[in-house]
């Protein structure tokens, strides 16, 4: 499956956060501050309909500003409310709100009106709205005796609620005695006045505590109707009545509940109005009866729903409209449907709109002699009337000044002076409401002052807008003007905005914006500047985002989130699961750069966002998790088309858990015979819901799907309702029909019963029939029960008959069943084989031939034929062993076979049998035979002791296995030498009655290997080797020691020293010969220096090789064999002691025999040669100098 993809990356700035801050302050007046003087402004008041709780005191706000600090007064119901007169009523200090105690004794009710506060001071008067206060209502629902509803299912139904009128409305929601919410569908739904609808009723409907209760938020109190009772009159039980007179099938067909097309419950009639006014909610409703249950949708006519703002609830019976507009007047239809029809209603929307500002008034600050203008616009649906008042006053009434002008929705100011400052206020109204806007006009002379500190710090993100802030005053308004750097020019350009309240804005900040800019203000009464410094930060990247995920139910997941930031800046990392807060949960695992989700489940599946937060930045990415698991299983199973051996099947798929269904998987239980058991009927695809059955007789069937996925298969559906299909004959006979005799007399029949739902009736039973093969006998029969096996008695030995088994049941016979062969029972052969003969081929081989008995003799089917073979004794040595027989069996008619692994040199026995499946028949007579000699076994063992200066005892046993008498032993030997160089081979015949042998004229102090095998009269057999050393010479090895003093001597180490030099420079003199490509003949030098025992000679005729750059540095080769005149390479050299341990230091026995470590490797033939055999030594080597 493909995986949504949902990968979305943001990045919001703070600056462009404060950008907006700045343009509402540039639609805003010049706040002044609060050291001048200034007409009062209202800061906080309550809201125009005011619903207070009637258990707790009233407080009605109303905050002001201005300089002198205002006074506060109120009218209540239009008339002046004197709250010294009022105990209850008390005026909070420096404020004009209002707390009314109702705690005390008060009452609510007693204070109910319309409120309206006013703050004055020298400057003028500014009014709040018109605050109107009610307390709130929760009256209990009136007595009334309710009637229980009797319906008859697939009826509609109407549950009223009909709730006490409160203030404000109450919630209306249903529950039961348990106080658990009553569940709601597209078939049971409440509507918007707050009753209980069933489109169709069914029996799970019928209960007695259905209850409407209302929650009045403001008082927090929940009333409760009395319970309602609905009672579902069924059609089971007529159908019980009808079904003892009718057939099985007329009850499959029959159909209880009346379906109907839709019907509107509400609203009434075709059509309807509504009014709704702009900027409200408009929630329009339809709910329809009928069943099937209809399904609800809504189109507008003449045009489209409006797109983001139109939302479907209460399973699309509410169509919910947010933010209206007039754009969204109307008529909408409302169409229900269902399989049998449709119904529909339109209602004309109409929106209306209580005035709303197109330009409210602005506090305007003017400088004596400067003219100014405020302007009051509105609009509404029917359109507002505009009315001015000058501190609290209508305009008309109010003291005149000279300098303002009414026209219309604008007043007019020219040459305004200091008596002109005044709070005005603009009044627009039509029948839905109305707006009040207070809007001063304060007349100031003022130098101008710069409101932001000095050197204010602004930190932005590169490439982002940077919005430096120079809030200022002054009357009349300064220009503003800004410079960069302490002594730079004006700043000008379109790289540059300067905005209304003075800001300074960079569209796109870069690193070389950073720096100190000053701010300039200046008007006809002074001058002032300020600075603020600029710095620019690298911005937050995600450089590796979290990816898009698809997991398993149960499995793990990480989702990677690595950032780079600016280093002076400290990022924090959130991770949002679909834009909310992480679950709660301890298996979201929040580490420095993942989020790692345990054990998933369904609730994981979602989207996820890393959110990367700095103090002047924000990046994110998002990646979403797909969570996989097998498929729920299908549900609502349907069984239509009931015929006698087919039935349709349908049914609805559960929730594929995001992997597509590849096919489902129907199985069936008989619960006639074999109850609880679910055996496989069918498959099909997964896009399929559907399928026809083929069904067998007498089978009361259940049905039940299986879902497939990807991820496995789904639990099984609850089963579907049972179908019986009618009795029939068997359709076949029992299958695997088999005649085999167990006792010589005897034949036993067998079958394979027929499955419960095979025997389509009841009684069923099986005709067995037998006859004697090729005889002209007539057929017996029997009938049996339901079982599977059956034996006729006092039968010929083996001989063929023809079988048939017939299944029936009550109704019938099954067809004509097949004929099968087989075999009364079996007796062991009679005779044994003849005339055996064996044929030896090798000392380990023979053939044995025997004649084949008659078959009417073997009494069975000839299994094979076997032969048992044994050894008598060994010619060469007293066998003690237990004699063991070997059993070859040679299966069919065969009349020869093969004895492999017989031991040479020795006497066996063999006789043959016959075998069929009783068993074996008489042996034939033994038949005795002889195997020739064979080479032997290797020594047993090889053992050398008692080394001297020249001599070595060598100790050897027998070989294990002779194989024959033997001859002689034969010792081969040859020394090696330090360098792992063989030398001459030498070779001693030894006789046979022979175990050990002294070795005499051996050099000292030298290693020798050893060769040791011994013979019959047919050849040699493997060989056994040993290494041993002899003894060194003391008095030699003293000499030696006096040789070496000489090293000593000054004479001797310059002697060295020239023949090394002069080595030296041959070497240098080769080299560069070599250079050149040519090569250095050295013959002279080595024929001068050579040792015949040492040198490499070439095969042919023995005289010295040239070396050549090809040959300068091969490595001593291993394993070349003894050249034709008995030398041996030393490049080639076989033997080395490499090859049988791990190195040339060898261990020795406490008699001075080599422990030679071969590794198991196999021994090779020995090297032949004529090479020194002395090992050289250090004694030797000072020699060779004297």
């Amino acid at each position: 499956m493909q995986p949504k993809i949902m990968m979305k990356k943001k990045s919001i700035s703070a600056s462009k956060t404060s950008l907006i801050l700045f343009l509402c302050q540039m639609i805003s007046a010049l706040d002044v501050p609060l050291d001048l003087s200034q007409p009062p402004t209202i800061t906080q008041q309550s809201p125009k309909d005011y619903i207070v709780d009637p258990r707790e005191n009233i407080v009605i706000q109303c905050e002001a500003k201005g300089k002198p600090p205002p006074s506060f007064s109120w009218t209540r119901n239009g008339t002046h409310f004197d709250i010294d007169k009022d105990a209850q009523v008390t005026m909070k200090p420096n404020s004009g709100t209002l707390v009314i105690n109702i705690m005390n004794g008060g009452k609510a009710e007693a204070y109910e009106g319309v409120y309206q506060c006013t703050a004055r001071n020298e400057r003028g008067a500014a009014i709040s709205n018109n605050i109107v206060i009610r307390p709130s209502r929760s009256p209990l629902w009136t007595k009334e005796k309710l009637e229980p509803n009797q319906v008859r299912e697939g009826d509609s139904l109407v549950l009223h609620c009909r709730p006490p009128v409160g203030l404000p409305p109450p919630i209306i929601f249903w529950m039961d005695n348990a106080f658990q919410r009553l569940p709601q569908s597209e078939r049971v739904s409440q509507g918007l006045n707050g009753d209980l609808y069933f489109s169709n009723v069914q029996p799970e409907d019928t209960r007695e505590d259905y209850i409407c209760y209302a929650r009045f938020n403001h008082t927090q109190t929940i009333q409760q109707k009395q319970p309602i009772s609905v009672k579902v009159f069924s059609m089971d039980s007529l159908n019980d009545t009808i079904a003892a007179n009718l057939s099985d099938t007329d009850i499959y067909g029959a159909r209880p509940v009346t379906e109907r097309q839709p019907v509107l419950l509400t609203p009434a009639g075709s059509t309807s109005t509504k009014v709704e006014l702009r900027g409200n909610v408009l929630l329009l409703e339809c709910i329809a009866a009928g069943l099937p249950t209809p399904v609800i949708r809504w189109i507008k006519e003449g045009g489209e729903l409006p797109a983001n703002r139109t939302f479907f609830e209460n399973f699309k019976k509410t169509l919910k409209i947010i933010d209206v507009s007039e754009a969204d007047s109307g008529n909408y239809k409302c169409i229900a449907r269902n399989t049998l029809g449709s119904a529909h209603h339109v209602i004309s929307v109409t929106v209306k709109a209580a005035p709303y500002w197109i330009t409210a008034p602005r506090n305007l600050v003017l400088s004596p002699g400067e003219d100014g203008t405020l302007i009051c616009r509105a609009n509404g649906n029917p359109k507002p009337s505009i009315s001015w008042l000058a501190n609290g006053v209508p305009i008309a009434i109010a003291p005149e000044d000279p300098s303002r002008k009414v026209d219309g929705d604008t007043i007019i100011f020219s040459h305004v002076q200091e008596r002109s400052s005044a709070v005005y206020q603009c009044n627009a109204s039509n029948e839905y409401g109305y707006l009040l806007a207070n809007a001063f006009v304060n007349v100031l002379a003022e130098p101008p002052r710069i409101l932001t500190p000095t050197n204010k710090l602004y930190q932005v993100i590169a490439d982002s807008p940077a919005l430096l802030d120079c809030a200022y005053f002054g009357s009349p308004k300064p220009e503003i003007e800004w410079f960069k750097g302490v002594k730079g020019s004006i700043l000008r350009g379109s790289e540059y905005i300067f905005h209304d309240n003075g800001t300074l804005e960079i569209p796109v900040a870069q690193k070389d914006s950073t720096g100190t800019y000053t701010c300039v203000a200046r008007n006809k009464l002074g001058k002032i500047q300020n600075e603020v410094q600029l710095e620019i930060k690298d911005p937050t990247v995600i450089i590796k985002q979290p990816e898009n995920k698809v997991i398993q139910r149960y499995g793990q997941v990480s989702f990677e989130c690595i950032i780079k930031h600016d280093s002076t800046l400290l990022p924090t990392i959130i991770w949002l699961k679909d834009n909310n807060e992480l679950p709660d949960d301890e298996r979201f695992l929040v580490g420095k750069d993942n989020l790692t989700i345990m054990n998933i489940t369904d609730k994981d599946d979602g989207t996820y966002t890393c959110i990367v937060n700095t103090t002047l930045d924000s990046v994110s990415a998002s990646a979403v998790l797909t969570v996989v698991a097998r498929p729920n299983p299908p549900f609502d199973l349907e069984l239509t088309g009931q015929l006698e051996r087919s039935v349709e099947l349908s049914w609805i798929p559960g929730d594929e858990n995001n992997s597509p269904i590849t096919n489902f998987v129907i199985e069936y239980e008989d619960g006639l015979h074999e109850p609880g058991v679910w055996h496989y009927q069918t498959e099909v695809p997964g896009t399929q819901t559907t399928v026809q059955l083929k069904l067998s007789p007498y089978v009361n069937y259940s049905f039940r799907v299986i879902a497939v996925n990807e991820i496995g298969r789904s639990q099984p559906s609850e089963p579907s309702e049972q179908y019986l299909t009618k009795s029939a004959n068997p359709d076949e006979n029992p299958s695997n029909v088999q005649g085999i005799g167990s006792e010589p007399d005897n034949l036993v029949i067998t079958w394979e019963s027929l499955k419960g739902f095979q025997s389509n009736g009841p009684g069923l039973q099986y005709k067995v029939s037998w006859r004697q093969k090729d005889v002209d006998d007539e057929w017996t029969s029997v009938i049996v029960a339901n079982v599977s096996k059956y034996i006729v008695s006092g039968t010929p030995t083996f001989v063929p008959y023809e079988i048939k088994v017939q299944a029936l049941n009550d109704l019938g016979y099954a067809p004509e069943p097949s004929e099968v062969i087989g075999h009364s029972g079996e007796d062991l052969p009679m005779v044994a084989p003849g005339n055996v003969q064996v044929h030896v081929i090798n000392s380990t081989l023979a053939k044995v031939h025997w004649d084949p008995v008659p078959l009417k003799t073997v009494r069975g089917h000839l299994q094979g034929y076997k032969v048992y073979y044994w050894k008598v004794q060994s010619l060469s040595r007293r066998s003690r062993r237990h004699v063991e027989k070997k059993i070859l069996t040679f299966r069919g008619n065969k009349t020869f076979g093969m004895l492999p692994g017989l031991e040479p040199y020795s006497t066996y026995k063999l006789n043959v049998r016959v075998a069929n499946g009783k068993g074996e028949g008489p042996a034939s007579p033994d038949k005795v035979f002889r195997t020739p000699e064979g080479v032997p076994s290797s020594p047993s063992f090889l053992k050398i002791t008692n080394p001297t200066l020249d001599s070595l005892t060598l100790e050897w046993g027998s070989p294990t296995h002779p194989n024959g008498v033997l001859t002689s032993y034969t010792l081969k030997f040859q020394p090696i030498n330090n360098t792992h160089e063989l030398g001459p081979l030498v070779e001693i015949r030894i006789p046979a009655n022979e175990s050990s042998l002294i070795l005499k004229n051996l050099n000292y102090s030298t290693r020798y290997k050893f060769y040791f095998n011994a013979q019959t009269s047919v050849g040699s057999g493997n060989q056994i080797t040993e290494e041993a050393v002899t003894i060194m010479d003391e008095g030699k090895m003293a000499m030696a020691s006096r040789q070496v003093d000489i090293a000593t001597q000054g004479w001797f180490i310059g002697l060295m020293c020239a023949v090394a030099l002069l080595i030296l420079i041959l070497l240098i003199v080769c080299f560069i010969r070599r250079n050149k490509g040519g090569k250095y003949p050295v013959k002279e030098k080595e024929d001068a220096h050579a040792d015949p025992e040492i040198q490499p000679m070439k095969e042919d005729d023995g005289t010295f090789g040239e070396y050549s750059d090809a040959e300068d540095h091969k490595p001593l080769k291993k394993g070349s064999r003894t050249p034709s005149d008995r030398t041996v390479k030393k490049e080639d050299s076989d033997d080395s002691l490499v090859d049988y341990g791990e190195g040339v230091n060898g261990q020795f026995n406490e008699d001075g025999s080599f422990i030679g470590q071969y590794s198991g490797k196999k021994e090779k033939e020995p090297a032949e040669g004529n090479e020194s055999s002395e090992a050289p030594s250090p004694v030797n080597a000072m020699n060779s100098f004297v």
